[in-house]
């Protein structure tokens, strides 16, 4: 649905800018005046442009929902009601997206509804975490203990993922920078030198043809590349959605170097902490067991975990039924099965996913420390043979004009 930007006048006077969503103009203008604002103007916000399902515009980010999280549990513990906190929040919300998002969640729970069933249509955009996690405290009549609980989880999950790009960033630039340096020579830097060449008469050395042919031929058919590359982006973010793709796609990535150790603990250590603040809260073992294998983000090991439910229905403790999934290693294993014994799964989960999670990191840290001197090897190589064909074929003309 598109979003619309409005500047609209309150009842007092205040000149106020909204972003509602609404099938078109005139619908997000009746909504408006029926809420009781004057509107002075209504233009379309092409930041959040939509086409053919992909999205492009401003999306949430993990430490907006935390704070919004964090705020949250604020208020209510302050004696607020729901109604109220949420307006408060969506009030001062900087993120436009997140605003908006709030807006429908106010509206939904001033008809009547729970806070988990208001934000249980936005649940690809958090995770089902987040609506299980709302269910339970709402149960409980302790939402924001439960919700305290929920972002421990988030703020783990996202220090994660901050660990994960800040180890990339510098692999990923110098790449970047190569990669840059190689299209400056051959489309810039190289055609100058070829008539240069040219008006000596001199025979070029092989891999300055080389380099010279592939110079042309870029240059060429670069309207072809970058039409390719388009058609390939958009191909594949249309395929992304789909279930057998994904796991498709993950499965190859299981089968890379160092890559079946990090997503198959990845893996284990998201289920692990999603099961274990599922239970705390709780909420059933088979609800969180069908709750925590979908927060697994590789689709081809939790197609494999989507078979437990069923297991634990027919008697089997966890640690039985994860046993055939080839999912979990015998050291996890070992660690369920004491705290199913102990009555503490979901303190035994917790530690399984602390221990998976440094695991991780110093097999990135690892990663990491390899990729960069392949990466500076890389550079060096191409530099030296842009180099090369530069400057030899001048040696040979020095040799002619002797």
């Amino acid at each position: 649905m598109p979003s619309f930007l409005c500047r609209v006048a309150s009842e007092g006077g205040r000149l106020l800018s909204l972003s509602r969503a609404a099938s078109s103009a005139v619908e997000c203008r009746s909504r408006l005046e029926a809420e009781g604002y004057h509107i002075l103007s209504v233009s379309r916000d092409w930041r959040t442009f939509e086409l053919s399902g992909i999205r492009f515009g401003k999306k949430i980010k993990d430490k907006d929902f935390i704070l919004f999280n964090q705020e949250l549990v604020a208020l209510l513990k302050s004696g607020y009601p729901i109604l109220r906190s949420l307006e408060v929040i969506a009030g001062r919300a900087k993120n436009l997206y997140l605003k908006e998002l709030l807006r429908r969640v106010e509206d939904d729970v001033r008809a009547g509804k729970a806070l988990s069933e208001a934000f249980q249509p936005y649940e690809h955009r958090f995770s089902k975490v987040y609506i299980a996690a709302l269910m339970a405290g709402e149960r409980s009549g302790n939402l924001p203990g439960t919700l305290g609980r929920y972002i421990q989880y988030a703020r783990v999950i996202a220090q994660t993922r901050s660990k994960v790009r800040s180890a990339l960033a510098y692999p990923t630039v110098l790449l970047v920078f190569s990669f840059l340096l190689v299209g400056l020579l051959v489309n810039f830097i190289l055609p100058r030198f070829e008539g240069f060449y040219r008006d000596f008469e001199a025979r070029l050395p092989a891999i300055t043809r080389f380099t010279m042919a592939l110079a042309t031929g870029v240059r060429r058919q670069m309207p072809l590349i970058i039409l390719g590359v388009a058609l390939i982006v958009l191909i594949a973010l249309r395929l992304r959605g789909r279930e057998t793709t994904r796991i498709w796609f993950d499965r190859q990535l299981l089968r890379m170097p160092f890559g079946r150790t990090i997503w198959s603990e990845s893996a284990i250590s998201l289920f692990a902490r999603t099961l274990g603040l599922l239970l705390e809260a709780g909420i059933s073992v088979l609800h969180s067991l069908s709750v925590a294998q979908q927060a697994v983000p590789n689709k081809s090991l939790a197609f494999r975990l989507r078979g437990l439910p069923d297991a634990i229905k027919n008697g089997e403790s966890l640690s039985e039924a994860l046993g055939p999934t080839d999912v979990v290693p015998p050291l996890a294993l070992d660690m369920i099965r004491i705290g199913e014994t102990s009555a503490n799964l979901p303190g035994m989960l917790a530690e399984v996913a602390d221990f998976y999670d440094e695991r991780i990191r110093a097999r990135i840290d690892t990663l990491v420390s390899l990729i960069e001197p392949l990466v500076i090897i890389f550079m060096a190589v191409v530099v030296a043979g842009m180099l090369l064909s530069v400057y030899l074929p001048i040696f040979n003309i020095i040799q002619v004009a002797r």
